[in-house]
């Protein structure tokens, strides 16, 4: 059985969790039609941490409705 050497590559890091659905359009309210975020948590989100990403994803989001 090997062990990992100094020089193996590191195994991928996971998948920066998004509510993105690839659908990046504002409606009148200003929420993505896709992800229902604002223009200004989009803009955000790179420099949110996990823990406030799954309080948007989880908390906030679920909130807000998509137009009829």
């Amino acid at each position: 059985m090997m062990g990992l050497m100094l020089n193996d590559p590191l195994p991928p890091a996971p998948a920066p969790l998004s509510p993105c659905t690839g659908i990046c359009k504002l409606d009148a309210r200003g929420y993505c039609l896709g992800c229902l975020r604002t223009g200004d948590e989009i803009a955000r989100w790179r420099g949110m941490n996990d823990r406030e990403r799954l309080h948007l994803m989880l908390d906030v989001l679920p909130t807000r409705k998509a137009p009829l």
